[in-house]
């Protein structure tokens, strides 16, 4: 409902209740998400998933580089359209089915999305972004960090409870090993992780930024 509504894409895009929901930290979210995308000319940037706030807008101030948004809500698709210039591809998809051939894209950009899915779903769109995501280029994950178990938000059990009752998949996304779910399946497309991710922490370890760089598989004669 909080992404289909007429009423509550309109309640949830305005920047002081996005800001609310990520406790003050979408802006140190924002700007830690725009230092790691790819500028390098003629490069190709998937955004999987439209997002409430400025993202969008923003990542194309950042980068004069091709952009492609897809989602699988028209709505949504019609609010991005509303606030992005003519060279933003945006095209209705589902991120679990990708349309797009394999090796399109430099850049995969996925912003708060995993943690809306439930299992089954989130590994489909694993398998998904190994497909399109080429040798070279990279993935940009922002989301919560694994399990926070000393933050004072996950140690407090109310706001603890009303964060897993609003986020029903919530729980299941922070023990959820994102680096080898992402591992598993780019060596399924012969393709790997290029060392550790770049990771930057944000409110305390709440939140993360994480870049995972790809490379082809080193074949075992």
């Amino acid at each position: 409902w909080a992404y289909l509504w007429e009423k509550s894409v309109w309640f949830f895009d305005h920047q002081a209740i996005i800001n609310l929901i990520l406790f003050g930290q979408y802006n140190a979210l924002l700007r830690n998400t725009l230092a790691q995308v790819e500028t390098q000319r003629s490069a190709r940037l998937l955004q999987l998933t439209c997002v409430y706030g400025k993202l969008t807008p923003s990542l194309l101030q950042h980068t004069r580089n091709e952009v492609h948004l897809c989602d699988v809500a028209e709505g949504q698709l019609q609010l991005a359209r509303s606030k992005v210039a003519d060279r933003c591809h945006l095209t209705r998809m589902n991120a679990e089915s990708l349309a797009y051939t394999g090796d399109a894209f430099d850049q995969v950009i996925v912003f708060f999305l995993f943690h809306e899915l439930p299992t089954a779903a989130r590994q489909h769109v694993y398998g998904e972004i190994a497909r399109v995501v080429r040798v070279g280029g990279s993935v940009l994950v922002t989301e919560y960090a694994s399990t926070p178990r000393h933050h004072w938000l996950f140690r407090f059990s109310l706001t603890r409870c009303l964060l897993e009752h609003l986020e029903p998949f919530l729980a299941g996304f922070w023990r959820e090993d994102v680096t080898e779910k992402l591992n598993v399946a780019l060596r399924n497309r012969d393709k790997r992780l290029k060392g550790s991710p770049q990771v930057t922490p944000c409110f305390a370890g709440f939140y993360r930024v994480m870049r995972f760089d790809v490379e082809a598989a080193k074949v075992v004669a």
